[in-house]
């Protein structure tokens, strides 16, 4: 019985995490299926409807940069409540946003809601799953792309069926109001355990700022791809519902990495060479959206789905590497994640101006190539010799070299 009692537990948590990350990125990636029905009914430029996708982000980072305190003054249980409740209630205000000022105060709310969660997470999962670490991010990861993929093909067929757009934004209320309900009533063990000692001031540590920058630009691309893939075939006179499944085609690649890149980071303690082959993969699928948009498309975009799930599991379990305790996990990965997430920020805003500047995408994918080449440099720093010591030890600091 004790037995039965403990699996049903184990599975609780897992299913869970699931829950978590699935509802994560449905408040980005159901925009840009219908960004031209959007801007047509209100108006917005390329570069203001880039807001629905940077601001959720500026959230994300915001918040993380806050994580420890917001750890330490809600706790896990009444923080990840609160961040679905503003999901939940964002998507649902989305029903009625037929004005740009109601879909940027959305994107704001459910972008609280988002960060809040996000925050919480790492150190969750570095205490409930101690000896999975590594399969937990995976798992965690695959949800949260799931999610994005999900919207951005069910979106434009809900809105269709209706014909009213809001409702393909505002559908999202229902998985948000399930993975409430269940994290109230079947809540993680111990999730308002206080952290073990005074918080360290990483933000002064070489290591951190350097991790912080990498998850940043390896991850930068997902935000562009969210935001404008389905608008660079949209104007390639390609339907909303095509587009979007883009996106959903690109989600299965991000899932498949996301579960088999940690499964054979596990077996080693260097992550670069997964890295390099993650970041390989993003580059040519960059090149080919500028140079063969139309010639294979579903290639390029499973390379880009496949670098980015990657990148986004391996950059998380790289910081994780850093860290020895629960508490450390919350203060580094809320660091990462908060300085990251402000670079992802400028991601969709950078394209949508670029394509504003130059009438179309390309140039904007050449930027994101650039920017994949200088993170295939910095990769080689993050050497598996003493990497749990050089945030966490008491010496290496920002005018120290580590």
């Amino acid at each position: 019985m004790q037995r039965d009692k403990t699996a049903l537990r184990v599975l609780a948590q897992w299913a869970l995490l699931i829950v978590l990350g699935l509802n994560l990125r449905p408040i980005l990636s159901s925009v840009s299926p219908l960004l031209m029905e959007i801007r047509a009914a209100t108006g917005m430029s390329f570069q203001s409807s880039a807001w629905l996708t940077s601001l959720p982000v500026v959230c994300m980072g915001l918040v993380a940069l806050l994580g420890t305190r917001l750890h330490a003054g809600l706790g896990e249980r009444h923080g990840v409540a609160l961040g679905l409740a503003m999901i939940l209630g964002a998507c649902g205000w989305r029903f009625y946003g037929q004005h740009a000022e109601v879909l940027i105060a959305t994107a704001l709310l459910g972008g609280l809601g988002v960060a809040l969660i996000q925050v919480l997470v790492p150190a969750l999962i570095k205490r409930q799953f101690q000896q999975r670490v590594s399969l937990a991010l995976g798992v965690y990861s695959a949800s949260l792309m799931a999610g994005g993929g999900l919207a951005a093909l069910v979106s434009p067929l809900v809105a269709g069926h209706f014909a009213h757009w809001q409702s393909g934004l505002g559908i999202w209320l229902i998985p948000a109001a399930v993975a409430l309900t269940l994290w109230w009533r079947l809540p993680f063990a111990q999730t308002d355990q206080p952290a073990a000692s005074a918080p360290t001031r990483v933000w002064r540590k070489r290591r951190a700022w350097w991790l912080a920058l990498y998850f940043g630009l390896v991850n930068c691309g997902y935000m562009s791809m969210v935001a404008w893939l389905p608008a660079y075939y949209l104007e390639m006179d390609w339907s909303a519902t095509r587009s979007g499944s883009l996106l959903a085609y690109m989600t299965i690649f991000q899932v498949i990495a996301a579960l088999v890149m940690p499964a054979l980071a596990h077996r080693s303690h260097d992550r670069r060479p997964l890295l390099m082959i993650s970041l390989a993969a993003q580059l040519a699928g960059y090149a080919g959206l500028v140079l063969w948009p139309l010639g294979a498309p579903h290639l390029w975009v499973a390379l880009i789905g496949f670098g980015l799930g990657a990148c986004f599991a391996l950059s998380l379990i790289l910081t994780l590497d850093h860290c020895r305790k629960p508490h450390e996990a919350g203060q580094l990965g809320g660091f990462v994640q908060g300085v990251g997430f402000l670079i992802n920020a400028l991601s969709p805003w950078m394209t949508g101006w670029l394509r504003e500047l130059t009438g179309g995408f390309a140039s904007a994918w050449w930027v994101l190539v650039m920017a994949v080449c200088s993170m295939m440099l910095l990769t080689r720093l993050f050497r598996p010799a003493n990497i749990s010591q050089t945030v966490f030890a008491a010496q290496p600091t920002l005018q120290q070299p580590t």
